[in-house]
């Protein structure tokens, strides 16, 4: 998720004509599945009507739409490194492919927080860092580290057993953007314009059934790669990560910001995968 200056998360649901005013938008999990691809992704949904994005919504079906946006990856690197291709190779080309279809919002918000946490001295500063577009240099940073984390640990995997590379790598993804919109729980909007002020304050309950199916996902796809002892280890470094990071930006910032909840999902994915790469 991001803001302006920057603007990736939601941006194609903000942007395109919404639902004129007295339609009846749809409903049930498709209409959200949809919602939640279109907020998350650039992946193609269809010529629907685009609805004014609700946050709560959204994170109900948004483990489902990150199975969807990160299949095609996993299968690049399935298929890459059952072809002969060096593991490492697959794994950046997989990496890339991710990028595409998630239209770099997560690496993009990274970036954008790296420069404007670090960067900055006041609250004000920080966010005005945030809102440039331009990336500086803890930005780049953190860039190239979230990238080249991903690729040596799924290609170390796929070296050895490309399905139980990309099982993981899918799991801590799903894992990432749903224990990201714990920001949106925990703290109001940083500022009243970007993204994350206009999709509406999240709810527990929401957020709740959107983590359980999450974890019921880890748990599928994590499981047979992994241990239970590596499962439960991946909950208590994502759970940690998002209480640490929720604390941060309410001392740096006093708020959330679409830049930060996608620099949340981020490190949650990056958190996750490491548990489970400690017990493949």
């Amino acid at each position: 998720m991001n803001d302006e200056g920057g603007e990736t998360i939601g941006e194609s649901a903000v942007r395109e004509p919404h639902v004129p005013l007295g339609a009846k938008p749809g409903g049930g999990l498709a209409a959200d599945f949809v919602m939640a691809l279109r907020f998350f992704s650039r992946l193609p949904t269809g010529g629907s009507p685009h609805e004014v994005p609700d946050l709560n919504r959204i994170a109900m079906a948004l483990p489902l739409a990150s199975l969807a946006i990160g299949i095609l990856p996993a299968l690049l690197l399935i298929g890459g490194t059952l072809l002969g291709l060096p593991a490492y190779f697959a794994g950046a080309l997989a990496v890339g492919a991710a990028v595409i279809a998630g239209g770099g919002m997560a690496e993009d918000a990274l970036a954008d927080s790296a420069d404007g946490l670090f960067g900055g001295t006041t609250r004000e500063r920080r966010l005005e860092i945030m809102k440039d577009s331009r990336h500086g240099t803890y930005g780049v940073a953190a860039l190239c580290l979230f990238i080249m984390l991903r690729v040596v640990g799924i290609g170390s995997v796929a070296a050895i057993n490309p399905l139980a590379a990309a099982a993981i790598w899918l799991a801590s993804g799903i894992v990432g953007r749903s224990g990201a919109l714990w920001l949106a729980v925990a703290l109001p909007p940083a500022r009243t314009d970007g993204a994350a002020a206009t999709v509406g304050q999240l709810r527990v309950r929401n957020f709740a059934v959107g983590a359980v199916l999450a974890l019921i996902l880890l748990f599928v796809l994590g499981g047979p790669a992994t241990s239970v002892l590596g499962l439960v280890v991946a909950v208590v470094l994502a759970v940690g990560v998002m209480a640490g990071w929720t604390a941060w930006c309410k001392r740096l910032v006093g708020g959330q910001t679409g830049d930060l909840i996608g620099a949340l999902g981020a490190l949650v994915e990056i958190a996750v995968l490491t548990a489970l790469l400690l017990f493949v």
